[in-house]
């Protein structure tokens, strides 16, 4: 179990630099097209956390009774999710009215 840990971790870690190596070496010019991608992948991701908030199988007592944990997690993760998929379109459509002629 702490090798499964650990190599979770590790690749997240990787994941991190990687991320931050790729996001710097993007030009200005391609910054709306990749950011219309992004939001399609933050909807895929309002999708995943939709199924966590409905899967039931992981629960918790605590004071205020039973907690799912994993319905908790999945609101949270649609909420962000929601909310990096309308920024994301509201600064992308900014910027094409940039290039709109008056």
């Amino acid at each position: 179990m702490n090798a499964d840990l650990l190599i979770l971790i590790y690749v997240f870690v990787l994941a991190i630099f990687v991320g931050f190596e790729v996001i710097t070496k993007v030009p200005p010019t391609l910054h709306t097209p990749l950011m219309s991608g992004s939001n399609a992948i933050s909807g895929i991701t309002i999708v995943g956390a939709l199924l966590a908030a409905g899967f039931t199988e992981l629960h918790i007592t605590t004071l205020w009774g039973d907690l799912n944990i994993t319905a908790v997690l999945g609101f949270v993760a649609i909420i962000f999710a929601t909310i990096n998929v309308v920024g994301g379109f509201m600064v992308t459509n900014r910027m094409l009215k940039m290039f709109k002629h008056k």
